[in-house]
């Protein structure tokens, strides 16, 4: 199955890559209230999980370059530290008209799985103190819960150390 392709049945292309993967996950669902734009806190309180458990996906570019970086939704990316792990100059936040357009999902719902166009993933190294993380599942008010290293191995990404201090 192609990248960004749903799978009969499956609610977003994340839920589809995951249920074609055989990895054990949970979908968590919660009401999403309009106009709420702390889309990762607004899942963390309203799903009952600490801030640091629960991840956001971040898009950053460097001339023609993206990547996806997931920190914990109360932190900061640092893109200096996150460029370095890539090799890279530098890096900035990519507009969200440009991630929307490259991920194949909408700001709030973006998931590092199951994009439309795969990119180079950093995931903080934090998310290896837990059992599970969660990350969006492609839509608002969609999170998944899964192991921190499978969520490595799906998205070919890497743990590092880029949270902003």
């Amino acid at each position: 199955m192609a990248k960004g392709k749903k799978k009969a049945g499956a609610s977003t292309a994340a839920v589809a890559l995951l249920q074609e993967s055989g990895v054990a996950f949970t979908m968590r669902e919660y009401e999403h209230v309009q106009g709420e734009t702390q889309f990762g806190l607004e899942a963390a309180q309203k799903l009952g999980r600490s801030p640091e458990q629960v991840f956001k996906t971040l898009m950053i570019n460097h001339d023609k370059d993206f990547a996806v970086c997931l920190v914990p939704v109360a932190g900061k990316l640092n893109t200096k530290a996150a460029a370095a792990q890539l090799g890279w100059k530098s890096a900035k936040m990519a507009e969200p008209k440009v991630a929307e357009k490259r991920t194949g999902y909408v700001v709030g719902g973006i998931s590092p799985l199951g994009q439309k166009t795969a990119h180079p993933t950093l995931i903080h190294e934090t998310a290896q103190l837990f059992d599970t993380v969660l990350v969006s599942g492609g839509r608002r008010g969609l999170d998944l819960e899964l192991a921190a290293d499978d969520l490595v191995r799906l998205t070919g990404g890497s743990y590092a150390d880029i949270a902003a201090p």
